[in-house]
């Protein structure tokens, strides 16, 4: 899952690990590369100068209110606010954004029990779609939304949203979750490089560390980011099969493969010195402060690198003097196993109410002419294929946009956004809270699979 300016990726195979990975990973590492030259307005690379006119048509909704509510806070908020005044110029309907908090699932449940539920929420889970779907919470989508959904996305995407043959969901955001940013003058007066293996990395780490830097910023207040910390290692060591059973909970917290995965990250949660202001430091750190502790001062950083999505650039641009391509750099999350990793993950726009203005709502983030307005603000990759790459602000995002869509189907999704939100998806509970308490003592790898396993039991019920 995510939080504010944070929600979890370009692209990993959900068949063969070689192929899909190999053009993602080409991709990634444009990132770096074309965004050396400098210029972080740069809009060549689009086949078009841009969507012009209107891609879809909407009803009249004059005097209709929605109600429409997300995780998303801060520079996230103010982007999909333009694109809800945009709908709302179109069509005359008046729409309010309503903020869920971390607790997504709890939030629009405790609403829908209460016979007040929005009319529109974007679920950041892939279990939770279903969850809500099975208890009949969502109403199937419009003809003229599936006619859209059908003209601009994969297959892959389209089932992602769907339950027992019914089509729920849009993804409207989709994210990379496999990047490491780095402070390009902490990095340059250590005197390392892009890791290209977790060895190499924890090797730099202790460089950096022992030039008088603390290497990592961990965002730990945050579950979700420990989350996909854990995702990376596991999918490069285990394989895409074993990813795949363990997000089913077809294999158990317990077994061979996850102690593997949790002692490899126990190798750099294990070594204080490699993390800002420690382990207790990492746990207090919210993920947005883990992006400025490592960009806020670019001369005298309180971390040389920070691992998340391909969103940590609206942080970075937002909330710090840096710039991308030059100040900050990313490279991809280095491999664990025989291959780099890549998750990605998104958010699912789904209807809560039958009705007209709801069905628009979704008609409208299905369309192009959604995606663009976003794209163009940058922190946003759009899983809809027929968005013209012009309409990314640079070309860090305009090469991760391109990974995406040239997936096609063949991808795998946030392990624990597919899981119940007991488990994957709540604060305080379930996977947060155990790799939470692995962070506090990432000797107890026993300990820490005993929890996983204890909550994952109950939440998969």
């Amino acid at each position: 899952m995510r939080t504010s300016v944070r929600t979890k990726r370009i692209t990993s195979t959900r068949g063969s690990g070689t192929g899909r990975a190999a053009i993602a990973l080409c991709a990634v590492a444009a990132l770096s590369l074309t965004a050396c030259g400098g210029g972080g307005d740069d809009k060549s690379g689009g086949d078009k100068a841009g969507s012009e006119g209107k891609s879809v048509e909407l009803p009249s909704l004059d005097g209709e209110n929605l109600q429409v509510a997300a995780v998303w806070t801060g520079p996230e908020q103010d982007a999909f606010r333009k694109v809800l005044d945009e709908f709302e110029k179109r069509t005359g309907a008046t729409v309010k954004f309503v903020p869920t908090g971390d607790n997504v699932a709890t939030y629009i449940g405790s609403k829908i029990e209460g016979g007040a539920p929005p009319d529109v929420a974007m679920l950041p889970q892939v279990g939770v779609l279903q969850q809500f779907a099975e208890k009949d919470w969502l109403k199937p989508l419009s003809s003229d939304t599936e006619a859209e959904l059908n003209k601009n996305f994969a297959k892959g995407w389209q089932d992602l949203g769907s339950h027992d043959g019914k089509q729920y969901g849009v993804y409207f955001k989709a994210a990379n979750k496999s990047l490491i940013w780095y402070n390009t003058t902490a990095y340059e007066n250590a005197g390392v490089g892009e890791a290209k293996t977790w060895k190499e990395f924890l090797t730099n780490a202790q460089t950096i560390a022992d030039s008088g830097v603390e290497p990592v910023s961990v965002g730990g207040a945050d579950g979700w980011v420990l989350t996909d910390w854990f995702e990376n290692i596991y999918l490069s060591q285990a394989g895409p099969e074993k990813y795949d059973q363990l997000a089913k909970h077809e294999i158990k917290w317990t077994d061979a493969s996850v102690k593997e995965a949790l002692t490899t990250l126990g190798e750099l949660f294990g070594k204080k010195e490699l993390l800002a202001g420690g382990n207790s430091g990492a746990l207090q750190t919210e993920f947005p402060t883990s992006v400025t502790n490592t960009f806020s001062s670019m001369d005298a950083p309180k971390a040389a690198s920070v691992f998340e999505a391909d969103f940590v650039g609206i942080n970075i641009a937002q909330d710090t003097d840096a710039k991308v391509g030059t100040d900050a750099k990313a490279y991809p999350f280095p491999a664990a196993g025989a291959e780099s990793p890549v998750v990605t993950g998104g958010d699912a726009a789904v209807a809560l109410k039958d009705s007209k203005g709801a069905q628009a709502l979704l008609t409208f983030l299905a369309s192009t002419d959604a995606a663009e307005i976003w794209a163009k603000e940058g922190g946003f990759i759009s899983p809809n294929k027929e968005l013209d790459g012009s309409a990314y602000p640079n070309d860090v995002q305009r090469e991760i946009a391109k990974a995406l869509i040239a997936a096609g189907d063949d991808f795998r999704f946030d392990m624990s956004d597919q899981a119940p939100a007991a488990f994957g998806g709540t604060k305080g509970e379930g996977e947060w809270k155990a790799l939470q308490d692995f962070l506090k003592n990432p000797d107890d790898v026993a300990g820490a699979q005993r929890a996983l396993e204890t909550s994952a039991a109950k939440a998969y019920e």
